[in-house]
């Protein structure tokens, strides 16, 4: 008997199949990769054919396949600190075809933390969609993080959520870096009872290996996304991990553990194309 009930999909319905339906509801992800590996493509693959999926209910078989019989989000929320609404549905629209951009530009909720985030930093405020060309805004004005916790207890109850990108708050010289993990921490906790799924987008590498373990350590669940070449070639072939998830891991066969082959195309998204046993 399989977790559909109690799981929210991905939308990449190969890989929702072999984790008997998506993930479990109430589960922190973190989508970590190199620059161009999937992670990105992965978050948004998710949204909009989720989106699609709001959008007409009877999509869910063909979109989600064996995904269709778990409990869908009651909205999508779309995060980000230092990209506008503009640039990621432009992203939409040159990397896939215009079903995906539509839907994701009419279901999903777009946030965007970039008046908070440039705040304390020499970015005029012009530059990032305000009125005026100050520098600074008002010294009472909520942190960046306080904007968040504010907006996620408002929003992501039995929602679907991705922070596009964790990379942009770990590298922020205004953050402290033990604040974020705290907040990761509580977010964590807190998930479970909102009954949703929080996707967290980070490049790998930007952060020293102790500061990226206690992330890590923070969420429920990680997917490693990684670009590895062909021996003797200059192909390369994009694969995903899962590095981190207690109560998936036990789902996947043990000829099919832990690494999946896949690709992006314009017409489906991120794709699993094989799954791979890992000795």
């Amino acid at each position: 008997m399989g977790r559909s009930a109690n799981s929210i999909p991905s939308g990449v319905a190969d890989f929702d199949s072999i984790i008997k339906g998506g993930f479990p509801a109430g589960s922190v992800v973190l989508l970590i990769g190199g620059v161009g590996a999937g992670q990105v493509e992965f978050a948004l693959t998710s949204a909009a054919k989720l989106s699609m999926v709001i959008e007409d209910p009877s999509a869910a078989g063909f979109m989600l396949g064996r995904g269709k019989e778990s409990t869908m989000p009651e909205q999508i929320c779309y995060i980000t600190f230092s990209r506008s609404r503009e640039e990621i549905l432009l992203e939409l629209e040159n990397s896939f075809n215009s079903e995906f951009h539509d839907a994701f530009e009419r279901v999903v909720k777009f946030k965007d933390f970039s008046e908070a985030y440039f705040r304390k930093t020499l970015v005029p405020r012009s530059w990032t969609g305000g009125e005026t060309n100050s520098l600074f805004s008002s010294p009472s004005s909520k942190s960046v993080l306080e904007s968040l916790v504010d907006y996620l207890d408002e929003n992501a109850p039995r929602s679907m959520v991705v922070i596009d990108s964790l990379t942009d708050l770990v590298v922020s010289a205004s953050i402290d870096i033990n604040d974020l993990v705290a907040v990761l921490r509580g977010l964590q906790r807190v998930s479970k009872k909102w009954g949703g799924i929080i996707y967290l987008v980070l490049t790998d590498d930007v952060l020293e290996e102790r500061t990226q373990h206690m992330i890590m350590d923070s969420v429920d669940g990680a997917l490693v996304f990684e670009w590895s070449r062909y021996l003797n070639s200059s192909r390369r072939q994009r694969y995903m991990y899962v590095e981190k998830f207690i109560s998936l891991l036990p789902h996947l066969d043990k000829e099919r553990i832990a690494r999946f082959a896949t690709t992006v195309s314009a017409k489906s998204g991120l794709v699993v194309i094989d799954a791979e046993r890992i000795v």
